[in-house]
């Protein structure tokens, strides 16, 4: 009798080592996937046609164009670098620019006009709670300038002239836009 007691509490041990085992290791992976998950980058640009937009920054006049697009690009973490490629390469052919029978058909690469980007983290506003806008998903500027960098220079390699904001900075933006045409694209949901 007494060695089946000592039996049962000896099967007790070796559960309760098991659980704790098992336990340990479900905490070891959950950590390791929580300190290795990847941060994506999500791009968002609203696009206004213009007949003419420039930048100022201190009174200082650091970008201007005239028949054109005024991107307002903002970065996000939540996707990846391949996104640059597919965002200008999306504007850069959205055909919201009027042909000679006055439609949109035009491009901004079919008329050779000009591009102006300004940085802007807002576009990731949350007004979810209060009335103080949040901009928690917006990318910090260690992420976000490398990637508004390479889109200034994709949009060059396309061949387009691009003039630019100051990344960071407080800019007054001057526009006319032309429609209005104003059009909001992010890389989460491409079309």
């Amino acid at each position: 009798m007494f060695v089946d007691k000592l039996q049962i509490v000896k099967n007790n041990i070796y559960k309760y080592y098991l659980i704790h085992i098992l336990l340990t290791l479900f905490l070891l992976l959950f950590i390791t996937l929580l300190t290795h998950t990847v941060i994506h980058i999500i791009m968002k640009a609203l696009i206004q046609r213009v007949k003419y937009a420039n930048v100022k920054v201190n009174t200082k006049l650091v970008g201007s164009i005239d028949n054109g697009l005024l991107v307002f690009l903002g970065i996000m973490n939540d996707d990846t670098e391949d996104d640059i490629k597919w965002l200008a390469d999306k504007i850069s052919k959205l055909r919201i620019f009027n042909d000679e029978n006055g439609k949109m058909n035009l491009s901004l690469l079919d008329l050779s006009y000009d591009l102006l980007i300004v940085s802007q983290f807002t576009l990731f506003a949350s007004t979810k709670k209060g009335n103080r806008p949040s901009f928690i998903q917006a990318a910090k500027p260690d992420i976000a300038i490398p990637l508004y960098d390479k889109s200034i220079a994709y949009f060059k390699s396309l061949g387009i002239r691009v003039e630019q904001g100051l990344f960071g900075g407080d800019m007054k933006v001057e526009l006319l836009n032309d429609g209005p045409v104003t059009i909001s694209i992010d890389t989460k949901n491409k079309e």
